[in-house]
């Protein structure tokens, strides 16, 4: 081993800034022509190892970090593992904007887009958003890795990141995350892009009083760690196959997550096999930083080095810093013995294993090497945008005043408040430039509207409501756009109130004293609409989140009917009293005598319930009488032949045939809650286990579906963190509020589909 100032030197001298954009290696003249790596027939793990072993110590130690410095002796150029694509390609370190190259397709966030309840529309849009990136990437201006989805439960509604998430449910952000992969992916073997579920494990909070994402311990048991927090995960792992993920901030049960090689070797690696593919993990930025004896820290080992040993030898593979850290100095930390070759060398491994399966080495005919400008902001991807953000919104109530004629006697429209014209705030966190911005105000003139528009307040306790007033006694409709934006829930910022801003509600409790319909569009995640069911002249009230660049479009085709609301709450909607009654650092879901449980399986009190959605139609819907009243355990596990993981073995499908008994065409999603005294108590008041959205249903016309799930969907999870099938007796309850519902009997013995691995002691 070379001296410590010997080795240090040149460390140092590998030190350099990632590059702008990637370059990919010259396999047919460059320095790696005869190396196995550039062998395209080769088995990638060979052609990974080859490229390893051609490396000295200096030069993987330097490359263990987000901004690889590469390998210049080797032909590889500096390397930025950090891009963001979370709702498309996103401005951050690792992606250059300018040029022809100055938009991209900005979509909805996830968690509008997760209200739609299309997981095909999800993948299409994976698709869209990876085809940009990787041309993009081709023309110098990313790179191939992108660190998204993010796929935490949305557990409570402080948190400031909750609509990056697909939301509350584990089930939901399973299929949602699953959709988004494969779309990001591609169908293999070599992938578009890499992406990056995140964040492993349990973190849902950036602050909360002196605790912060960077010392927040999360105490969790194993049945609810295994029931809900890891849900996502393991499918974004075990099922999905994705080619990386991230481990996050918090600590689970005293050890930071970067550090914790129970979650990320005994769970992750071991457990769900997520080995194949020798794929790799990635801390959090600054998450290393955070775990050794840093300020505000875990403090979980006495100095950066160790810090970064026990992040390598727990399974970390690559170190984000930013700029609230330092940069991790691997090769202090490897000569002071905090981890082994080994360690090292698997590290590197697993990194180079994933470039290899992105076609990096593979040379300009590789697929995907081709994608240009021409791919980027095509009209089918901005088509796409606007179907998302109107597949997404949600319709709250409705007393007969949607969808509306802005014509006529109706031509003059008040437009009132702070999200009327912000297009950018549309967008939401982790964004890019879109090639136009579309808010309300600017669809409504587009479509020849008069608009009297007129600002409203944002956090304000007061503002002054006579311009407002004025405006809407000039017209016969009143549309007020509030809520909350990034400015109060964003990365590193919850809140500590979800009441509706009392300066927003003061304005629309004036507006509705003046006898004309209101029209209440809510942006942002939650807030409590209690004050607004109370105010009669509040005569309909939608839901749109972040809509992406053409929210605005999306939101005036609903309100004028030239599109027609379909969308379904994917979060319970609390009342504000909820965050006086739920510690924010309380991460129990069951509810107790003093604690009211956390999501809609547990917690009975919603102002509007996960699932919630009207339209401007009705619907019935009906079962098939060829579903099974009986069905037993041990004949439902010999349809297991040839299914990997016994919880991934199909269920019978559920027939149904949708009628639409109103007036106007409409999507409608039918979603299968399960209810049911069976497994360990108490017992959840309804948990989602299938659904499936029907396009386009005519004014009395009918579609029948098969509402398609697994064993998992029937499956309780039991203390010790076991996926269990119990006989007993189920109700598959249709829609919310139920109109329909189908009771059936499993019989047999219980039989423990998945056996968890218990933390140690």
């Amino acid at each position: 081993m070379a001296s410590l100032c010997g080795f240090a030197l040149a460390f140092a001298a590998l030190i350099a800034p990632a590059s702008a954009g990637v370059r990919y290696p010259d396999c047919a003249n460059g320095p790696l022509r005869s190396n196995l790596v550039c062998d395209t027939s080769a088995d990638p793990a060979a052609r990974a190892g080859a490229l390893v072993a051609a490396m000295n110590n200096n030069e993987k130690l330097a490359n263990l970090i987000n901004n690889s410095p590469g390998v210049s002796r080797l032909g590889l150029s500096p390397y930025q593992w950090w891009n963001e694509a979370l709702h498309g390609v996103a401005h951050n370190r690792g992606i250059t904007w300018g040029g022809e190259f100055s938009a991209a397709t900005q979509f909805p966030q996830a968690i509008t887009t997760s209200a739609a309840f299309d997981d095909p529309l999800i993948e299409r849009m994976g698709v869209i958003i990876s085809t940009e990136a990787r041309a993009f990437a081709n023309n110098g201006r990313a790179h191939l890795d992108f660190w998204t989805p993010n796929v935490n439960p949305f557990r409570d509604p402080r948190w400031g990141r909750g609509h990056e998430t697909p939301g509350e449910d584990a089930f939901r952000n399973k299929k949602w995350a699953d959709a988004f992969i494969k779309g990001m992916q591609g169908p293999g073997p070599i992938h578009r892009v890499v992406a990056t579920c995140k964040h492993y494990a349990a973190y849902d909070l950036e602050n909360s009083g002196s605790t912060t994402r960077f010392n927040f311990n999360a105490r969790v048991s194993t049945q609810d760690l295994s029931e809900y927090y890891l849900p996502p995960f393991q499918q974004c792992a075990r099922d999905s196959k994705v080619g990386s993920i991230m481990c996050a901030y918090n600590a689970v049960n005293g050890v930071p997550a970067c550090a914790d090689s129970y979650l990320m070797d005994t769970v992750l690696r071991k457990h769900w096999n997520w080995t194949d593919d020798n794929q790799y993990i990635v801390s959090d930025c600054d998450a290393v930083y955070y775990l050794g004896n840093a300020n505000g820290g875990h403090r979980y080992r006495p100095s950066y080095a160790a810090a970064i040993g026990a992040s390598m030898e727990a399974g970390c593979d690559n170190m984000c810093w930013a700029t609230g850290g330092t940069t991790p100095n691997a090769a202090a930390a490897f000569n002071a013995r905090q981890f082994s070759q080994a360690t090292l060398d698997r590290a590197m491994l697993r990194q180079m294993q994933g470039l290899v399966r992105a076609g990096y080495f593979d040379g300009p005919n590789s697929p995907y090497r081709n994608l240009g400008v021409r791919d980027v902001n095509t009209q089918a991807a901005q088509d796409l945008a606007l179907k998302a953000a109107e597949e997404g919104i949600v319709l709250l109530k409705n007393d007969g005043v949607l969808p509306i004629s802005l014509d006529g006697s109706n031509s003059q429209v008040a437009m009132i408040g702070f999200w009327a014209n912000a297009a950018d705030k549309m967008l939401g966190g982790y964004s890019g430039s879109p090639p136009f911005r579309h808010d309300p105000v600017t669809a409504a003139r587009s479509m020849g509207i008069n608009v009297n528009y007129v600002n409203g307040p944002l956090t304000q306790s007061y503002a002054d409501t006579s311009a407002a007033v004025n405006a809407a006694q000039r017209s016969s409709v009143v549309i007020f756009f509030g809520g909350i934006d990034n400015t109060v829930e964003k990365e590193s910022q919850d809140r500590t109130s979800i009441s509706w801003p009392s300066g927003q509600l003061n304005m629309i409790q004036r507006l509705a004293e003046l006898g004309k319909p209101v029209i209440v569009v809510r942006m942002g995640t939650h807030v409590d609409d209690t004050p607004l069911l109370s105010l009669p002249n509040v005569k309909a009230i939608l839901w749109a989140g972040y809509p992406g660049q053409d929210g605005g479009t999306a939101i005036m085709n609903l309100i004028t009917g030239k599109a027609s609301p379909a969308g379904r709450l994917p979060i319970t909607v609390y009342p504000s009293s909820y965050t006086n009654q739920a510690p924010y650092t309380n991460m129990a879901l069951r509810p107790s005598s003093s604690y009211p449980g956390r999501t809609y399986r547990w917690y009975k009190n919603a102002v509007f319930p996960f699932g919630h959605g009207l339209h401007y139609t009705n619907f019935s819907i009906s079962v098939g009488d060829t579903f099974p009243k009986i069905l037993s355990i041990p004949d439902l596990l010999l349809s297991c032949n040839g299914v990997a993981y016994r919880d991934q073995c199909p269920f019978p499908s559920v027939p149904i045939t949708v009628t639409n008994t109103g007036s106007r065409a409409s999507d409608y999603v039918a979603l299968g809650f399960l209810a049911g005294e069976y497994g360990p108590s108490p017992y959840p008041v309804k948990t989602l286990a299938t659904y499936k959205r029907l396009f386009g249903i005519q004014p009395g016309q009918e579609q029948t579906a098969q509402l398609e799930w697994k064993l998992d969907s029937l499956a309780r999870v039991d203390q010790n963190g076991n996926t269990v099938l119990y006989p007993g007796k189920y109700t598959l309850q249709l829609d919310e509020p139920m109109i329909a519902n189908i009771t059936f009997v499993l019989t047999g013995d219980e039989v423990v589909l998945d056996n968890f691995p218990q933390p140690p002691a």
